[in-house]
């Protein structure tokens, strides 16, 4: 198949070298990201969670990978596909959940929805609904950390889509030129909604576009979550120590549609069928299992400890309160002090 043909062509990947315990660690969190997304479509079907919905599911390594790779002082922007970025970098399923509900315990207070979780304290700078959006503010970002002599990262995730978008252009060549620490991240996932990326973008393998800007770019298997971590833990540290750009694109899939309101007619049944035999979670639970390193009791109980996480979060937003008709007018403006 000629779409599966080029979205392999040739990321790199590599094999098992971490210790268990790490391991462990991202099989927890990938299967996290994945229960809670069956959770969100579940709870949107039954109309509790409003707006629009864009689920992770598939693209678990490429988001455990990636932000694995960042320290707790380190800032993490995305997309509008936001909710498995948010529980890795920190934020706390009951507070993503809350959110979904629009409840004033959520992340957000309840105003952002799906589409735009944040948590400040965990230095997750937000999900963002205007494609391409979130690359400015990561970049000036980065230009803060440069001000102020500090030695944060900021990583800055988007869909392939965004690479054709100006400000994806003007970020990279703003952050090459003033040296400053980002990391821009390509989840690939070979659809910008409907279309294939071979027929909205002359250049397919996003990494290349990077040349345009002397930046260092990889192109990764971003279903392998050990090749995804090694590759942005080089591109940290480049920025952290250098004060280099880097750009990644990670290669993967999403298993559903662009949103849950997309029934993702435009893939064949064969396509998807050959990416779900490579999923993400059940690759790294083989792996371990070949290497010795796993039994399926181990991951019973990770199943068992999820789902409980899942129902607890479930059962925090529907019993929390909606925000208060006295909150409509908070932080519509922000106010000096002495005002």
């Amino acid at each position: 198949m000629k779409q599966r043909s080029q979205a392999s062509a040739q990321p790199r990947a590599v094999s098992l070298p971490l210790d268990k315990e790490t391991l462990l660690h991202f099989l927890n969190k990938m299967i996290l990201i994945r229960r809670v997304e069956e959770k969100v479509a579940e709870i949107y079907t039954r109309a509790k969670a409003g707006g629009f919905v864009h689920l992770n599911i598939g693209e678990e390594a490429a988001i455990v990978g990636a932000a694995s790779s960042l320290a707790d002082r380190d800032y993490l922007f995305t997309s509008y596909r936001d909710h498995g970025w948010a529980l890795v970098k920190g934020v706390a399923p009951r507070a993503v959940m809350a959110e979904l509900y629009g409840k004033a315990t959520g992340c957000s207070k309840g105003r952002g929805g799906s589409m735009h979780l944040f948590d400040s304290k965990v230095r997750f700078m937000g999900g963002y609904a205007i494609v391409g959006g979130m690359i400015p503010i990561a970049t000036g970002t980065a230009l803060a950390v440069t001000y102020r002599g500090t030695d944060e990262v900021a990583m800055c995730v988007f869909g392939e889509g965004a690479t054709n978008i100006g400000s994806f252009h003007e970020g990279l060549n703003v952050a090459k030129l003033w040296q400053l620490p980002v990391v821009f991240v390509c989840t690939n996932n070979l659809y910008g909604m409907g279309t294939a990326v071979r027929r909205a973008s002359s250049v397919s393998e996003i990494y290349r576009k990077a040349c345009a800007y002397d930046m260092v770019a990889e192109r990764i298997d971003g279903m392998d979550v050990v090749a995804t971590r090694d590759a942005c833990l080089r591109a940290v540290e480049r920025a952290r120590k250098d004060h280099e750009p880097s750009l990644v694109e990670l290669v993967t899939y999403r298993f559903r549609g662009h949103s849950m309101a997309d029934p993702a007619r435009y893939r064949t049944d064969d396509e998807v069928r050959w990416w779900r035999e490579r999923d993400p979670i059940s690759s790294l639970e083989q792996k371990m299992k070949d290497s010795g390193m796993l039994t399926q009791q181990e991951i019973d109980d990770i199943e068992a400890a999820v789902s409980r996480v899942v129902t607890e979060s479930v059962q925090y937003a529907e019993s929390s309160p909606a925000p208060g008709l006295d909150d409509l007018y908070k932080d519509v403006y922000v106010q000096s002090e002495g005002q």
